[in-house]
């Protein structure tokens, strides 16, 4: 199969979490060969952090999310990804990869991830029953449901899926990927 690109690269899907995000995005900073999965809530997002985004390494791809098949997904197929990651993963997007639907691009990618053995790294969002997390207003307490701590721990048991649930867990298994595939 031919492939499209040399140097596999690393997928990172965005959605509509403020979690974290602008460290999310500190991490994505130092990462070479990246391709970005934006969201249409990821994109409402990203107008807050605007500035922070646009510190991206040069080579940085964007693929938005425009179409309904979510057409950037065939390049799982091409081997053109070494890993994905999902982060900051909101409940809506756990909830969805556990039940197989994969109706934004965020969702799909993680699925044909999966069908490819591609490996997924998932900074979930809600992962314990009391958190502070940063709105654009400052820092609130938020308090998941029952069925978003259990949907981030059914998660945990997908194949070729790593759960991290803080950010140096995120920047360890961002890591451990790079070093798996060369590039750190």
């Amino acid at each position: 199969m031919a492939k499209d690109v040399v140097t596999p690269r690393l997928g990172w899907a965005l959605t509509g979490s403020g979690h974290y995000f602008v460290e999310c995005l500190t991490v994505m900073r130092r990462v070479p060969h990246l391709d970005i999965f934006v969201t249409k809530a990821a994109a409402e997002v990203i107008r807050m952090y605007r500035k922070e985004f646009e510190l991206l390494p040069a080579d940085t791809r964007i693929f938005k999310d425009t179409t309904a098949s979510a057409a950037p997904v065939g390049n799982f197929y091409k081997g053109q990804y070494h890993a994905l990651v999902v982060a900051p993963a909101t409940s809506n997007t756990v909830a969805k990869a556990v039940c197989g639907i994969s109706d934004t691009l965020a969702t799909n990618v993680f699925a044909q991830a999966g069908k490819c053995r591609v490996p997924s790294i998932v900074f979930a969002c809600d992962t314990a029953p009391e958190m502070d997390t940063e709105a654009p207003s400052g820092w609130v307490k938020v308090y998941p449901r029952r069925i978003d701590l259990e949907n981030t721990e059914r998660l945990k048991g997908f194949e070729y899926t790593t759960v991290v649930e803080t950010l140096p867990d995120l920047e360890a298994a961002v890591d451990a990927a790079l070093k798996a595939a060369g590039q750190g």
